[in-house]
C-alpha cells in the first residue's frame, strides 16, 4: 500500500480506538474540573437531610458541573454541620459511581459521538502533520537537531488546535452538562447556545479560550514528542522495537506531559465552560481566571481531574502511537 494512505488509515484507526475507549475518563475529568469549591450556605434554616431539588424530581442527582449552564433539577444539597451545602464529588471513583448512578452506563460515554466527529479528523491531521514536519520539512532546516521532534510537535499541535478550537468548545460543554429529563438531547442545547453566542458576539467569539488551549496543547505536544522520540531511541539502542515499545514510550511520555500541563487543562476547561454559561465576560483572560482560581480555591484546584486525565492520556497516547506505527508499517508491507 502507498505509505501516505497507510499512515492515514493507521492514524484514523488509532484516533477511533482512543475516542471509543477513553471517553469516560475525559468526561469525568471535565466534570471534576468544572466543579468549583463552594461552601456558601444556600438557605438559612433548612430541614435536615433534605434534597433541595424540586419536589417533583424523580431522584437526587449530584451536580458535578456547577460552572456549566444551569439545568433545572440538577442540584443536590446536604445539611452539613449547620450549613446547607452543595454536595461535592470527591474524586475519580466517586465521580464514575455517581455518573453511572445518575445517567446510566451510557452517561460515561456522553460526547463520544462528538469526540469521534471532532477528534478523529483532528487527531489524524495532527499526527500526519507532525510526521511530515519531522521527516520532510524540518530536518534540512534544523540539520537533525534533537529539537526537531519538539519543534514539529509544537507547530503541528498549535495549528490543529487553533483550527479545531470551536469544535473543542462544543465537546467540553457537552461533557460538562449532566443530562436531565428536560434536556435529554444536550448536544442540541449546546448548539443552540452556540448560535446565540455567535449572533450576540460574532464568529470570532468561538475562539475565546484559545489561549489556555494553546498553552496546554502546545506545551504538551512539544514535551511529549521530544520525550517519545528519546524513549523510542533508547529502546531501539537496546534492540527493542515494534508496536509494544511504541506503546510504552507513548504511555510514559503522555503521563509526564499530562502532569506538566494539568493547570493549563483546568484553565482551558473552566474558560470554555464559563463562555458557554454566559459568565465568561466576567474574566478578561487567562491570567485573571488563574488568579481567581488560586485566590478562591487554592493552587490545588489547578490539578483537579488529574487522576482521570493521567488515566486517560497514558493509554490513549500508547494506543494512538502504537496503532500509527504498528498498523502503518503492516499496511506498507502489505501487497
Amino acid at each position: 500500500m502507498d505509505p501516505f494512505q497507510a499512515k492515514i488509515i493507521a492514524a484514523a484507526t488509532g484516533s477511533t480506538l482512543t475516542a471509543l475507549t477513553m471517553t469516560p475518563f475525559d468526561l469525568v475529568k471535565t466534570r471534576l474540573q468544572t466543579q468549583p469549591r463552594d461552601s456558601r450556605p444556600l438557605f438559612p434554616k433548612p430541614p435536615p437531610n433534605t434534597c433541595c431539588q424540586p419536589s417533583n424530581a424523580a431522584s437526587c442527582v449530584r451536580n458535578m458541573s456547577s460552572i456549566a449552564r444551569p439545568l433545572a433539577g440538577e442540584l443536590v444539597c446536604v445539611w452539613d454541620h449547620g450549613v446547607f451545602k452543595r454536595e461535592r464529588v470527591t474524586g475519580f471513583y466517586d465521580a464514575v459511581k455517581h455518573v453511572w448512578k445518575a445517567e446510566g452506563v451510557a452517561g460515561l460515554w456522553k460526547g463520544c459521538g462528538t469526540s469521534l466527529v471532532i477528534g478523529v479528523p483532528s487527531s489524524t491531521a495532527y499526527i500526519l502533520t507532525y510526521d511530515h514536519l519531522l521527516n520532510n520539512v524540518l530536518p534540512p532546516l534544523l540539520h537533525g537537531s534533537a529539537l526537531t521532534p519538539l519543534t514539529a510537535g509544537v507547530i503541528a499541535r498549535g495549528s490543529i488546535s487553533t483550527i479545531a478550537s470551536p469544535l473543542e468548545l462544543i465537546r467540553t460543554n457537552l461533557q460538562s452538562t449532566p443530562v436531565s429529563a428536560q434536556h435529554p438531547h444536550t448536544l442540541r442545547s449546546v448548539l443552540t447556545s452556540l448560535r446565540s453566542l455567535i449572533r450576540q458576539n460574532g464568529t470570532l467569539y468561538l475562539w475565546r479560550g484559545l489561549g489556555p488551549t494553546l498553552w496546554r496543547d502546545v506545551t504538551f505536544s512539544g514535551y511529549y514528542w521530544a520525550s517519545y522520540e528519546a524513549w523510542k531511541k533508547a529502546f531501539a539502542n537496546r534492540g527493542h522495537e515494534g508496536a509494544f515499545f511504541a506503546f510504552i514510550s507513548g504511555a510514559i511520555s503522555g503521563s509526564s506531559a499530562a502532569l506538566l500541563t494539568s493547570p493549563f487543562d483546568v484553565l482551558k476547561t473552566r474558560r470554555q465552560a464559563l463562555i458557554m454559561s454566559g459568565s465568561g465576560n466576567q474574566l478578561t483572560g487567562t491570567i485573571s481566571l488563574l488568579s481567581k482560581i488560586i485566590k478562591t480555591e487554592g493552587a490545588s484546584a489547578l490539578f483537579a481531574g488529574l487522576s482521570p486525565r493521567v488515566a486517560k492520556i497514558a493509554p490513549a497516547c500508547g494506543i494512538m502511537i502504537s496503532c500509527y506505527e504498528g498498523i502503518g508499517r503492516w499496511l506498507i508491507k502489505s501487497p
